[in-house]
């Protein structure tokens, strides 16, 4: 498949389930610990999820995207939500043994300047929980305007506090 966007390290390209069962297996609870997705309960859920966010993609309502090395390996996800919207909703995630080595803020600044191109974006939703100190400082390195938190329990009981942010490439 060909590259949506290409960075020095990393190729993002549009998901497709054939990275479904990393995906799975990679989205687990220690990933999810302070958001508000819970793992997936089987891989037949994960792909009915994952199809939905595929369909909309289609239907140009969002960005459902992988993030890959240069020679094809999973390391993550980034999504735009509500690309019709005012301000749509950024999320990331990467996997664990590929963290800490500066792929997120990489990413994301990739993804928001292709949105900011195709669709004319100014600013972004993004929401961190407060004890997700990986999240939070990635929010430092862009532009930013801090928004309500957001206190409460998931309906699976888990208990999140996120932080809204605003959020752009710095200009």
């Amino acid at each position: 498949m060909d590259s949506l966007i290409e960075t020095d390290r990393l190729k993002i390209v549009p998901f497709e389930m054939k990275y479904l069962e990393e995906y799975y297996s990679e989205f687990d609870e220690e990933i999810t610990k302070y958001q508000y997705p819970e793992p997936f309960e089987s891989i037949s859920v994960a792909e009915e999820v994952l199809q939905g966010f595929i369909d909309c993609m289609e239907q140009n309502e969002m960005l459902f995207l992988s993030i890959l090395t240069p020679d094809g390996d999973f390391i993550g996800g980034a999504e735009v939500h509500g690309l019709q919207e005012e301000y749509p909703e950024l999320g990331i995630w990467i996997k664990k043994q590929s963290q800490q080595k500066g792929y997120a803020y990489e990413a994301l600044t990739s993804v928001l300047k292709f949105s900011d191109d195709n669709y004319h974006k100014d600013w972004y939703v993004y929401e961190a929980d407060i004890r997700n100190i990986g999240s939070m400082k990635l929010v430092e390195k862009f532009e930013y305007q801090k928004k309500e938190i957001d206190e409460f329990e998931t309906e699976t009981g888990k208990s999140l506090v996120l932080q809204k942010f605003l959020i752009r490439n710095c200009k």
